[in-house]
């Protein structure tokens, strides 16, 4: 047991629950800042969420808030964009030297992206779909759904390559495509992304690229730390703080390019 890492798990978790920012953004640059390498960060960090992302998946299941038609054509593109991030990574470590730096640098640009996206996402508004697009709205996603293909593999890309965006990006991109609760969008966005980093998380754990151990610490301060972040938020201006934290990862991310 190594207080140290659940002492960082219990930070991240208490900003994600206070805020909701994405916990990739804030755990795999900090991993990588304490000296693990950034395949390993990255791999623990996709392993460590795929857990996290499952009693989130769960929940909202249960209540109703996950579009099952969209979370399927996500899935069908960024799994496969995943797959061909994680293998790529492969093959670059093997016949290159400066494997490590590249990752940083990929790292540091997700970040950007990240932190932009979160300081946009309150730009969009959530509104009620209208009453044609209102029961099962198969008509408006499958018109759009080679959009919403493409887009998945592009962002499964990323996410495979760095952990990073699972949440923000996917969900700013759903934000723009369509008329969507802001139940439905957290629901969906939850349950796609519990698929996603569970196929990724798995496909680095093939390549050795999961430290079982220090996922494990992570995991026990983190659990307590959204448990006890959630409860707080209704207490502490949530904006305000996401903002502050979206400055943190853009930060984090200049500083490793």
């Amino acid at each position: 047991m190594d207080w140290t890492i659940a002492c960082l798990g219990l930070l991240v978790g208490l900003l994600v629950g206070l805020t909701g920012v994405g916990g990739a953004a804030l755990l795999t640059p900090l991993l990588v800042m304490i000296g693990i390498h950034p395949s390993i960060a990255v791999g623990t960090d996709l392993f460590y969420n795929s857990i996290t992302k499952l009693f989130g998946t769960f929940q909202h299941w249960r209540q109703r808030t996950v579009n099952l038609t969209l979370v399927r054509y996500l899935a069908i593109g960024s799994i496969p964009g995943a797959v061909c991030s994680i293998i790529l990574l492969k093959v670059f470590d093997s016949f290159f030297q400066d494997s490590e730096t590249f990752l940083k640098h990929t790292l540091g640009i997700v970040l950007i992206i990240a932190s932009l996206a979160t300081l946009l996402k309150p730009l969009f508004k959530f509104r009620q779909p209208p009453a044609d697009e209102a029961g099962d709205g198969l008509s408006i996603y499958q018109a759009k759904r080679k959009q919403v293909v493409g887009i998945g593999f592009v962002l499964g890309f990323i996410v495979g390559m760095t952990s990073i965006g699972s949440g923000s990006l996917f969900a700013l991109a759903m934000l723009y495509l369509f008329r969507m609760k802001a139940s439905e969008i957290v629901g969906t966005d939850i349950a796609h992304a519990f698929l996603l980093v569970t196929v990724a998380g798995l496909l680095h754990a093939s390549f050795g690229n999961v430290d079982f151990v220090l996922a494990g610490n992570l995991l026990v301060g983190s659990i307590p730390g959204v448990l006890v972040g959630s409860r707080l938020s209704a207490r502490i201006p949530a904006v305000p703080l996401r903002t502050a934290m979206a400055g943190i990862i853009l930060l984090s991310g200049l500083k490793m390019i």
